[in-house]
């Protein structure tokens, strides 16, 4: 039944999904976290600039955001991350746009999180002399990130499925190898069930520990 899959690299496939998860999701806590300081800061630009790429980046479609980092990040303004295979470019570009996706809904996910810590401690914090950014590394961000494990898992299930969308730029994922089998072999529904249960395998674990890590880290109020 399943001799269709001979010749085809399937787990190769799907490791690069996986390192395409794991690097976009690094970068894009690294850059979440930066823009949910820059929204709760005491600096009027600063706000005003996370806001402003929350709210842009948010409503721009992932695949117009992936296919600028190629057409417009490297073939117009040729930047290539300091990468010189074709097929590396590629993958970098990819993370860099996965990344500046996804870490708007990581801002506002880590932001709601900022807003359940109680007021009183960060005055008590203030009263005794600590300094903004002491403030959000010792008494905010600890238990603003123990309270949104939850949320921040969500994402990263919509990131392992969204990185399908590199395939728009020639990344050999498991979204790209899928087309090409699709018009390769006469087994549309087989091909799409082992890709669906390809990414089952990789969404549901992860939701599963997760989310038992978010009731065991979650703040008793």
């Amino acid at each position: 039944m399943f001799d269709f899959l001979e010749g085809y690299d399937l787990l190769g496939a799907f490791w690069v999904t996986v390192q395409l998860t794991f690097w976009s999701a690094l970068g894009s806590l690294v850059w979440g976290t930066l823009l949910a300081a820059m929204r709760v800061g005491p600096v009027p630009l600063m706000r005003a600039f996370g806001t402003a790429y929350v709210t842009v980046v948010r409503n721009i479609p992932l695949t117009v955001i992936i296919v600028f980092t190629s057409l417009g990040l490297f073939q117009t303004l040729g930047i290539s991350l300091g990468a010189d295979r074709f097929t590396t470019i590629n993958f970098r570009l990819a993370v860099l746009g996965l990344t500046a996706y996804t870490s708007a809904f990581v801002c506002e996910a880590l932001r709601s999180g900022i807003n359940t810590v109680p007021l009183g401690q960060v005055e008590a914090a203030r009263a005794i002399g600590l300094s903004f950014p002491q403030i959000l590394r010792i008494i905010v961000l600890p238990q603003a990130f123990r309270s949104v494990v939850g949320p921040l898992t969500n994402v990263l299930i919509a990131l392992t499925k969204n990185t399908t969308v590199a395939a728009a730029i020639g990344v050999a994922e498991a979204a790209l190898l899928m087309r090409e089998m699709i018009e390769n072999e006469a087994q549309l529904i087989l091909v799409s069930a082992v890709f669906a249960f390809g990414f089952i395998c990789l969404t549901l674990p992860t939701g599963l520990l997760l989310g038992r890590l978010a009731k065991k880290v979650a703040v008793k109020r």
